[in-house]
């Protein structure tokens, strides 16, 4: 499905490809960029570094392309590419435990800040569940730093939680593993109490079956049993530029798809 720009807008998006090598080997991403044309796109869990990816992809459609892979081979990473060039860029939140991690890629445009961002999953079990409350309160800090200084601030990626019942197939079934636990849930109603606006949520307020992640188990995404965890949040006074907010989960490539947003330029 073609998912063009409408005219006079600025089309970002978010995808955890979920190992770049194996969408681009497979035609995935380069099928997506071509036919959607995102201005700005961040990719999570890249698992690769630019050694081991060709550009070609992206470099012939016009991007440019930053990375901030972790240290440890074959893992998390991420990848920002845009259009337009960026003011600057950073990677990183600048905390060594999550910096090494390769989950964060700030750039600056004149009007707005994009952060792409992978949010720590906290496993089967609790293991790594502090440091996942952990980097969000970093983040949210962040963040309201930007917006301290009078920038406009558009994230987006893989928060690795779901937010309410509605964003989530089987609810009560998710309480059993990490993703939907109250301390999780409670750091979205943070971002939100903040000042910070879920865009598809607010623009599409009773969408159900509306997902970005399926479990590959018992073939879940052809049966819809899916999770809402990837999103795009801005701040509530760059929230009237939001003209559109889309997932799009006939795109294959991974156990996540693209979501979105469109801005008026």
């Amino acid at each position: 499905m073609r998912h063009r720009s409408m005219v006079g807008t600025v089309k970002i998006c978010s995808w955890n490809v979920n190992g770049l090598r194996a969408t681009i080997k497979a035609g995935h991403l380069q099928a997506w960029l071509d036919t959607s044309q995102p201005d700005v796109v961040g990719f999570q869990e890249a698992k690769a570094t630019p050694e081991q990816v060709p550009d070609e992809p992206w470099t012939a459609l016009g991007y440019r392309s930053w990375w901030h892979p972790a240290q440890r081979a074959g893992y998390s990473g991420s990848i920002l590419l845009s259009k337009e060039e960026p003011l600057a860029v950073r990677l990183g939140l600048g905390l060594e435990q999550f910096d090494i991690e390769g989950r964060v890629i700030q750039a600056d445009f004149p009007q707005y800040t994009v952060i792409s961002a992978y949010f720590p999953n906290a496993g089967r079990g609790v293991e790594r569940m502090e440091y996942k409350l952990d980097f969000y309160a970093a983040f949210l800090e962040h963040v309201n730093g930007l917006r301290a200084r009078g920038q406009n601030v558009v994230f987006m990626g893989d928060l690795n939680v779901a937010h309410n019942e509605i964003d989530l197939a089987r609810p009560e079934e998710a309480m059993k593993g990490t993703g939907f636990l109250p301390e999780e849930r409670a750091w979205i109603t943070r971002f939100i109490d903040a000042g910070y606006v879920d865009t598809f949520r607010a623009l599409n307020p009773d969408a159900r079956d509306a997902y970005s992640y399926w479990d590959a188990w018992r073939d879940r995404r052809a049966r819809n049993i899916g999770w809402r965890i990837d999103y795009v949040m801005v701040n509530g006074e760059f929230m009237p530029r939001v003209k559109q907010a889309f997932i799009q989960p006939e795109v294959m490539g991974s156990d996540h798809c693209p979501v979105g947003i469109e801005l008026e330029s």
